[in-house]
């Protein structure tokens, strides 16, 4: 007799990620992006589809493999992927994820992009990598106009080209990044690459890379120290004669999450490349990369973060303990409106930081983008952690998507600059671009709320290396504290700030005061 399973919630598919989630949706509208809706409820539907959800899971089960020689021994350096992974990158280039503000450059295109960057992470967070790597690369590639005229139509292609042939023979190109190496990771100018001038701005690379990400990429934007000093170089697989460039595989990282994306350890054996920028201004080049790619890292932890919810409001919505529905006791309740909180809250700040890249108000991004990259992933590994309690044991095993969440979640604080890093960054910017400061004051200013000056003025005033941290996180909570003041129902709002601006600030998630309105937060949070 074959035992009737009960008390189990049904498989959470085929629901659409945009239309289901108010906070997105508003903020997409709101921030310019309203003419996306169409495309977004579109992408929406496929990636909350049973196919893209199968996709995400198998190209984790089955990571890619690295093939250094052919059965000759020659050498071959090609990366082979699981065909989940091209459908998975083929819907994501399809939707213009990697270009859409470049190709189709109108008010609200990067914010339209930003929603559709967190979607795809909602469903699948590591072909995201490469995703996002072409689209960052695009400002540093408009600093030569030799390099912008040659790989900017390729990247504007929507077709998704994974053939391993030169970049003219392809229907479309995608971009990598190396700049980390052994001794220095993220001092990168304790690089040791050397780059040989060979004339007319070509370059021949010597040394390696600890981490490159996304070697099956078509070209690379590479940190190496020329006679001037360390400047920044566009390396392709193939050369200008059409033969296979100089750079080596040597593996493929073991890493903890990420596993569909391919992050490798590489050689250069005299690697032709082109420069790009000022010799000996290479960080300066590369930054305007490292920007976008940082509101990316907030993106795709904002996308971890709503998937996390999801899945514990539909498990508590339909698993029983003691009598009643999990979503119906209190303590559960209230754990379930922390987590609401605090994913509405990331993803109106990710909405609006995006929008800042619309409106080139470098001023605030610069602080902002920052301060936010620092507090969202940071807040991505206690909340993803959280969800997955709520699902109790069945969140703990590898048929349920949540320990891939939470291997997952890591990664965008590590990524363009661990916490240290961007607290540090914060603190420069605080030093060195005042105005910044000033930008980001008058935006948290706008909701009119005394407490969020206050709280604003004493966590800018301590400018000592030992406050970094602290500083970085209060200004980002103060952002996200005024959009949800003037933008999200008010249930939200209060018990935000009521939570987070407060001294003790800071605890366990499921500690909301007494006075929150818990089925306020979570009506407006149900799916």
């Amino acid at each position: 007799m074959i035992e009737e399973v009960v008390n189990q919630p049904p498989p959470l598919a085929d629901y659409n990620l945009f239309e289901r989630d108010r906070a997105l949706r508003d903020g997409a509208a709101r921030e310019g992006a309203g003419w996306a809706v169409p495309q977004l409820t579109a992408f929406g539907a496929a990636v909350g589809g049973e196919e893209m959800q199968y996709c995400a899971r198998v190209a984790n089960d089955y990571p890619p493999v690295l093939h250094t020689h052919d059965r000759y021994g020659r050498r071959r350096d090609e990366v082979e992927f699981h065909p989940a992974w091209h459908t998975l990158m083929r819907e994501a280039v399809g939707h213009g994820i990697h270009n859409l503000a470049w190709a189709c450059p109108r008010p609200g295109a990067h914010v339209a992009r930003a929603a559709l960057a967190m979607l795809a992470s909602e469903n699948e967070a590591g072909h995201m990598c490469p995703i996002s790597m072409t689209y960052s690369a695009v400002p540093v590639l408009r600093q030569n106009e030799t390099a912008a005229r040659e790989w900017l139509p390729r990247i504007c292609s929507n077709i998704y080209d994974p053939t391993f042939r030169p970049a003219p023979l392809k229907q479309g190109a995608l971009f990598g990044m190396a700049m980390t190496e052994k001794q220095g990771g993220s001092d990168v100018r304790a690089n040791v690459t050397r780059a040989e001038p060979i004339g007319e701005g070509a370059y021949l690379l010597h040394g390696h890379k600890w981490f490159c990400s996304a070697p099956m990429s078509d070209a690379f934007l590479v940190l190496a120290q020329a006679p001037r000093g360390l400047s920044c170089f566009l390396l392709p697989r193939w050369k200008p004669d059409g033969s296979v460039n100089a750079f080596r595989i040597q593996r493929l990282k073991a890493k903890l999450g990420n596993r569909s994306n391919a992050s490798s350890e590489v050689e250069f054996e005299g690697a032709w490349a082109v420069r790009i920028g000022e010799e000996g201004r290479g960080v300066a080049t590369i930054m305007d990369m490292v920007q976008q790619t940082r509101l990316d890292c907030v993106l795709a932890s904002a996308g971890l973060m709503r998937r996390a919810l999801v899945e514990a409001l539909h498990h508590a919505a339909h698993r029983r303990a003691f009598g009643r529905l999990l979503v119906e006791q209190p303590l559960m309740r209230n754990v379930l409106a922390d987590l609401a909180l605090e994913s509405e809250a990331a993803t109106l700040l990710a909405m609006r930081l995006a929008r800042a890249f619309d409106d080139n108000d470098h001023a605030f991004a610069r602080l902002a983008v920052a301060a936010g990259k620092y507090w969202v992933t940071k807040r991505t590994l206690a909340f993803v952690a959280e969800a997955l309690e709520c699902l109790g044991g069945n969140g703990y095993v590898e048929e349920c998507v949540m320990p891939r969440l939470y291997r997952e979640a890591p990664v965008n604080a590590i990524w363009e600059g661990s916490g240290n890093v961007i607290a540090l960054d914060v603190m420069r910017a605080l030093a060195r671009e005042p105005e910044s400061l000033d930008r980001v004051r008058a935006e948290i200013r706008l909701a009119g709320d005394p407490r969020l000056d206050r709280f604003t003025d004493e966590a800018a005033r301590d400018r000592t290396e030992a406050a970094a941290r602290r500083v970085a996180g209060s200004l980002a909570i103060a952002l996200q504290a005024s959009l949800l003041i003037r933008f999200s129902p008010h249930p939200i709002a209060d018990a935000f700030c009521a939570s987070r601006l407060a001294a003790d600030s800071g605890r366990a998630f499921g500690t909301l005061p007494a006075a929150a309105d818990i089925d306020g937060i979570l009506d407006a949070a149900q799916l």
